[in-house]
């Protein structure tokens, strides 16, 4: 192999161009991927990735970062190795940071070697990072032992796919059959008939356990335990497609009778998350540590008032207000952010703050801000009655969204308040959905699908219509949870804290219920 171009710094692309970065992706579960493969993407100009590759990993990268798929079999063309080839250096030519980022680790039946002789035989500088193969995740992940000291201290890792035009046998099935260890086959779906039957008449005994792993690490993962004389049956009759590997050895018969991964109360569901663009990140760890297949699916779109006019006046006469009032985490982001650009945070010295809920509040801490008032229940109508008892002669300052309700400006009047209100954020409808979510909802592959507001609500139903009727909906709020009867849609649960923890909780209780 052709010697490695060195750079003065490794993250530095050479004089002549850019760099490429081979990386391994992992099995599938997006938290398995190294340190140095996340920062390789966060870096990268331009990213090549396997059909196999969890999606999720693509968030390291940057979003106008060229994101290029080399093909998913079935649905489509599959990039040639040469194209491949031709297209990574053509990319560092350029000047460009190229990470090719491959499931599993790059090493492991990868064709790395080829990527490698490409890219060197350019002269562009290279760097491999080694990835988790599915092999070393199926005893983590699905409870499947590789050795044993009473039974095995040795693995082998056998491709099940020979190269076109190598003798069908090429491998030594009698140091196979003999190998006093765990073999774990790759890529042997289709030819699992021809490396088990020449395992079993080199003397391989039928009895030999067996564990057939599909989509190891991801939500959907899948074990079948069997023999070996039952491994290509089994394949069959259950309609395994690849990813797979296959564990052969009396090792596995050794392994835990659970595994932690698949015993999460949610694994196996389907959760479709409805909230913008960019604020689905707590609610998507939480609901994955469960162990559910976290989809998103904006129904509204957050961005900046359409003049920021009213909202700099507001602030210019800060003093003048008793109480500042916030009602979302969006609000308390906009508002302040554009407080700090024009001013700072002394701006609201002798202004008392009132936050709607929880999560709110711990948007005003992200700001060094302690709300002096949070209502028990989190909703407007807490709130209103949190604050009408001191409300007479006071003056009110609301920081709302361009659409809501108006309950808390009107009990605050009634109460004798002084209530100005400020569009500090705007709030408008996705128009449709992407076609992956709808085919998947339509479907009804879609277990429970989140509602955190009316405005989601009503936009989910006008862009899903009645194909909510085939999900679970999961309500936030008893005002949320009123909208989507309005709209003809039964909430089949309704969180009793208005948080994201409290929708999770919602969530438990309708599978344990079941």
């Amino acid at each position: 192999m052709a010697e490695i171009a060195p750079s003065k710094n490794r993250d530095e692309p050479s004089d002549r161009g850019g760099k490429v970065y081979l990386v391994g992706a992992g099995p599938g579960d997006p938290g398995l991927i190294t340190l140095r493969g996340a920062e390789c993407l966060a870096r990268a100009e331009v990213v090549f990735y396997d059909y196999l590759v969890n999606p999720l990993l693509l968030r390291h990268a940057g979003e106008h970062v060229d994101k290029v798929c080399l093909g998913r079999h079935g649905a489509g063309r599959m990039m040639s190795q040469d194209e491949i080839n031709r297209r990574l250096v053509k990319a560092a030519r350029q000047g460009k940071t190229v990470v090719r980022l491959k499931s599993g680790d790059p090493m492991v039946f990868a064709r790395a070697a080829e990527e490698i002789a490409a890219i060197c035989a350019a002269n562009i500088p290279l760097e491999i990072v080694p990835g988790i193969t599915a092999a070393l995740a199926v005893g983590s992940y699905a409870g499947v032992a590789l050795t044993h000291r009473d039974v095995a201290s040795a693995v082998a890792l056998v491709t099940g796919q020979q190269r076109s035009g190598k003798p069908d046998l090429e491998l030594d099935y009698a140091a196979l059959a003999r190998f006093p260890g765990t073999l774990v086959f790759y890529m042997g779906v289709t030819t699992a008939r021809c490396w088990t039957s020449a395992l079993l008449e080199h003397g391989k005994s039928p009895d030999t356990p067996a564990a057939i792993v599909r989509r190891c690490s991801f939500p959907d993962q899948r074990l079948v335990s069997c023999t070996l004389g039952r491994v290509a049956e089994e394949i069959e009759a259950q309609h395994l497609r690849p990813p797979v590997v296959v564990v052969v050895g009396e090792a596995v018969s050794t392994g835990p009778t659970i595994s932690w991964f698949t015993e999460r109360p949610l694994f196996g569901r389907r959760v479709l998350i409805t909230r913008p663009a960019g604020q689905a990140e707590p609610l998507r760890r939480r609901l994955e540590a469960l162990g559910a297949e976290v989809l998103e699916q904006p129904t509204i779109r957050i961005t900046e008032p359409p003049s920021w006019a009213p909202v700099d006046a507001a602030l210019a006469r800060m003093s003048h207000y008793d109480w500042l009032v916030f009602s979302s985490r969006n609000g308390v982001r906009y508002l302040l952010e554009r407080l700090l650009e024009t001013a700072d945070l002394r701006s609201l010295a002798g202004v008392r703050i009132a936050a709607i809920g929880s999560s709110t509040a711990k948007a005003l801490a992200e700001y060094r801000l302690k709300a002096d008032l949070v209502p028990e229940t989190f909703d407007a109508e807490a709130l209103a009655r949190s604050l009408a008892p001191g409300a007479r002669g006071k003056r009110f300052l609301l920081a709302r969204a361009s659409r809501g309700r108006e309950v808390l400006a009107e009990q605050l009047t009634v109460a004798g308040g002084n209530v100005e209100q400020i569009v500090v954020y705007s709030s408008t409808d996705v128009p449709q959905a992407e076609a992956g979510e709808t085919a998947e909802l339509e479907s009804g592959r879609v277990d429970f699908l989140t509602v955190t507001s009316s405005a989601i609500a009503r936009s989910a139903a006008a862009m899903f219509g009645d194909a909510l009727l085939k999900t679970r909906l999961v309500s936030i709020s008893p005002v949320t949870s009123a909208t989507l009867r309005e709209l003809g849609f039964e909430p089949s649960a309704e969180a009793a804290a208005s948080t994201m923890e409290g929708l999770t909780e919602a969530m438990l209780r309708c599978v344990a219920a079941e």
